[in-house]
């Protein structure tokens, strides 16, 4: 059953990252980069349920905060022109 779920998860990272590499401009490469954070933290949740480990969680928690600040520094960075 898991396999099916990260079957679903392929093709939605693989659109992420198209947009991400062959973006048309900076803001939507940062976008891009943001949802490829929540679409990483389900599947770490995914993973620590597959192989039992309660770490994946804490990764996934660690990633999740330092993924919102990242975007939030990106913003910052976009809006002052640089």
């Amino acid at each position: 059953m898991l396999w099916l779920y990260l079957l679903l998860f392929v093709p939605p990272i693989l659109m992420i990252l198209w947009r991400f590499f062959k973006g048309p401009d900076a803001a939507n490469r940062i976008l891009a980069l943001d949802t490829l954070t929540v679409l990483c933290i389900p599947l770490l949740a995914l993973l620590a349920i597959f192989y039992e480990r309660s770490i994946y969680l804490d990764v996934a928690l660690v990633f999740a905060l330092v993924g919102f600040a990242g975007v939030i520094l990106f913003g910052r960075f976009l809006e002052k022109g640089v």
